[in-house]
């Protein structure tokens, strides 16, 4: 089975210009999860960043990514109107998108779920969350026990300004008493996104083994089955009739 391609998007703004940030990702969040990536096997794992030339996201690199990860929190703002139109257009084509964190601000988790807020409640006072495994059949939740739980993380709470998912595989409880919709699953065209609510970046959220564990069972569930490189539940096309 061929590798799949992925591309881990990071805005890389707060490990660049926040000390405690850089001590916990001095690679940046982007090599912290493609290095799991590499490390897993199965996957061809390249990086880009919001300040590489076109965001790094040109037509060469979307044009053979099977699955795109995307972390943006500081400067969705400066994310440019034309490469979002482009990955929004290489999703509906049949590329994977997984949206982490704070990215349900981002201009792109937007365009593909028609809404312009995303608003949710949050406070950020280091509180546990258990992450609930709802849908344990499902292959994103592949490994995994009753619950994943995050020592210290940002709240996030309902009500989650997002349409209903597709699937919903985990929903989330803080210390408060908040619950939010974690994992969400949707398919728009002929792509397949996925929503993972953890990670914020003042906690090690993606050196934590269940966490990426996950990110990696929702690029294998996301990547196209017939694609760019895609790997993935590949199957051999059919012969013409007669043939």
């Amino acid at each position: 089975m061929a590798a799949i391609n992925v591309t881990v998007w990071n805005e890389y703004r707060h490990e660049r210009h926040n000390e405690q940030v850089r001590g916990i990702y001095p690679e940046g969040i982007h090599n912290a999860i493609g290095g799991y990536l590499k490390s897993a096997g199965g996957f061809e794992v390249r990086t880009a960043v919001l300040d590489d030339p076109d965001h790094g996201l040109g037509d060469e690199v979307l044009n053979s990514t099977d699955v795109l990860i995307w972390w943006g929190h500081l400067a969705h703002g400066e994310v440019r109107d034309d490469i979002v139109e482009k990955v929004r257009t290489r999703v509906l084509d049949g590329m994977g998108l997984i949206v982490l964190h704070s990215g349900h601000a981002s201009k792109i988790f937007e365009s593909l779920l028609g809404t312009k807020t995303g608003a949710l409640k949050w406070r950020d006072d280091g509180e546990k969350e258990r992450i609930w495994v709802i849908e344990h059949g499902h292959p994103i939740a592949d490994g995994l026990g009753e619950y994943i739980e995050i020592p210290k993380e940002e709240m996030y709470g309902e009500r989650f300004e997002i349409p209903a998912p597709d699937e919903l595989v985990f929903i989330s409880w803080f210390e408060g008493g908040e619950v939010f919709r974690s994992g969400c699953c949707y398919r728009r065209g002929k792509g397949k996104l996925f929503y993972f609510r953890p990670g914020h970046e003042t906690f090690p959220i993606y050196h934590q083994p269940e966490i990426l564990m996950v990110i990696a069972n929702a690029v294998r569930w996301a990547a196209p089955a017939v694609g760019a490189g895609a790997a993935y539940g590949r199957v051999a096309p059919l012969e013409p009739i007669g043939k």
